[in-house]
């Protein structure tokens, strides 16, 4: 029985084994070794985080070291009106606008050839300045008594004062309260009064003794003096009135800590006076400064490259193109001193060509300037500029050009009709790291931009892209290793720095704005 079980079971195996499929038996799988492609996506992810990681300990870093700014430029206007540097500033401005006046004629003496009409003006710029000497004085009395005050205010013991003869003062300054040193020195707004009085009678009169000049461009200049001071004249019986107003119990807010940073238009450090921290002079030169140089290097870099690109031949290309590249290579403080030597002394050396005395703002007498700085770093932008906008515009599909061609298009309307359209995206990325080198710059600047630190005269016309000025690039190398670790000046230039980094993380917003709407309307 078992037997005939067996062998039925054996035919029932071999009828069937054409249709059964032996499995092979599975093994355990080993680890497999990185692929080349997952070696690449770790690499390039890995630069990636690390990219993200130190631009956000940037930002950190900024953060943490400007916070505090703030606080300690809170406290320290509110010491500035509490001790009544406010007070004294009001009646100074008005000693400044005078002295300003009188700088004016002396630059118009300049323009006079005629050596009998530049001394009579100089007799009548002596007469004018001695016209405001009372207010001159009365500033820097009142400018000592504010500095005590301060001082005591402070914490720190206050030096004797002196008379105007040089005699010690009858009543020790050690014994007067803050309140009676405050009521002295608003004692000084009846001064002021008599001194605006006295200078509203006499000044017209001198006004009018001005003399006339032989030289057209001088005569003229000196019209828009008397205007200027005609103005003068009318504005200081307000000084008077804010003087009278003047409270040393109001309140700073936080607003007016923050609004003089941003829009101040000061920056003064190291003062026995008070230091100012405005970052509106710096962001002017610095805008005006980028300025010259994109209005020099996009035209150059992008025109550059559609020649190179779909004109020239290939022993221009072999030629012209290295050469052009080869700029990036040269040092930036051997470019700075190029730009001393040799831009900035033909530059002044052309001013005053008689040919060119035509125009309103020649001569120059600073060598050292917006422009000079701004053809250099043009130089150092014209590279970058260049080669990303010839790799943009080789980017573009041939069919692109064949089809411009096909449809009876010459080279000129296939260039500026098809392929700077469709690589207008690149150049827009070229121009904005060619403004990313310009603004970031700092040796050139600090060598060729004169580093005046003040917004420059802008009722000039042109004249202001002649004038020096001071970047934010520049204050920052120029004073970061002078300070205290810690210190208001110390934060400042931090805030400095957080100023350049949002606008550069804007203009790049803005530009991929741009791109994309471009991109909408020719879709």
């Amino acid at each position: 029985m078992r037997r005939r079980w067996a062998l039925r079971i054996v035919d029932l195996v071999e009828t069937a084994s054409p249709r059964l499929t032996i499995l092979p038996r599975k093994r355990a799988k080993k680890p497999r070794a990185f692929s080349g492609e997952a070696i690449i996506k770790i690499f390039f992810g890995g630069n990636a985080l690390v990219a993200i990681i130190v631009l956000a300990l940037i930002t950190i870093f900024l953060f943490r070291e400007g916070f505090g700014f703030f606080g300690q430029n809170l406290a320290n206007l509110r010491l500035y009106r509490q001790a009544g540097l406010e007070y004294v500033d009001i009646m100074r401005d008005q000693a400044d606008a005078h002295a300003a006046l009188v700088r004016w004629l002396h630059q118009i003496s300049l323009l006079e050839e005629a050596t009998t009409a530049q001394q009579e003006l100089d007799q009548f710029a002596d007469k004018f300045s001695g016209a405001g000497a009372d207010l001159s004085e009365l500033v820097s009395a009142a400018g000592d008594q504010a500095l005590a005050l301060r001082e005591v205010l402070a914490g720190r013991e206050a030096e004797t004062p002196e008379s105007d003869d040089g005699d010690i003062a009858a009543k020790p300054a050690a014994t007067l309260t803050p309140e009676a040193r405050l009521a002295e020195l608003r004692a000084n707004t009846g001064k002021f009064e008599g001194i605006v009085l006295s200078m509203q009678q006499n000044m017209p009169v001198l006004l009018t003794q001005a003399p006339h000049l032989p030289s057209a461009k001088a005569q003229a200049s000196l019209a828009r003096w008397q205007e200027h001071a005609a103005e003068y004249l009318r504005h200081l019986p307000a000084a008077t009135e804010q003087l009278r107003r003047w409270n040393p119990d109001i309140p700073v807010s936080w607003q007016r800590s923050v609004g003089s940073f941003l829009f101040g238009k000061n920056w003064v450090t190291a003062s026995f006076w008070q230091d100012w921290y405005g970052i509106i002079p710096l962001l002017a030169g610095s805008v005006l400064v980028s300025a010259v140089a994109l209005l020099i290097a996009v035209p150059l870099g992008v025109s550059a490259a559609i020649y190179i690109s779909e004109v020239a031949g290939r022993g221009e290309k072999a030629l012209i193109k290295p050469y052009i590249e080869f700029i990036s290579a040269i040092p930036s403080v051997v470019l700075g001193f190029f730009g001393i030597a040799v831009v900035g002394e033909a530059m002044r050396a052309a001013s005053h060509l008689s040919f060119l005395s035509w125009v309103p703002f020649f001569p120059i007498s600073e060598r050292l300037n917006a422009v000079t700085a701004g053809c250099l770093l043009a130089l150092m932008a014209v590279p970058t500029i260049f080669t990303l906008s010839e790799d943009a515009l080789r980017n573009v599909p041939r069919g692109f050009k064949e089809a411009s061609y096909a449809l009876g298009a010459n080279r000129l309307q296939t260039i500026f009709g098809v392929l700077v359209p469709a690589s207008l995206s690149g150049i827009i990325s070229a121009i904005l790291l060619g403004l990313g080198r310009v603004i970031g710059e700092t040796m050139v600047v600090l060598l060729c931009a004169g580093n005046r630190i003040a917004i420059p005269d802008f009722t000039q016309g042109l004249g202001a892209f002649f004038q020096p000025v001071h970047t934010m690039t520049g204050i920052i190398a120029q004073e970061m290793g002078e300070v205290v670790r810690g210190s208001i000046h110390y934060r400042a230039l931090f805030m400095v720095g957080l100023v350049l980094f949002a606008l550069t993380l804007g203009i790049n917003y803005l530009a991929q704005k741009l791109v994309a709407r471009y991109r909408m309307s020719i879709g």
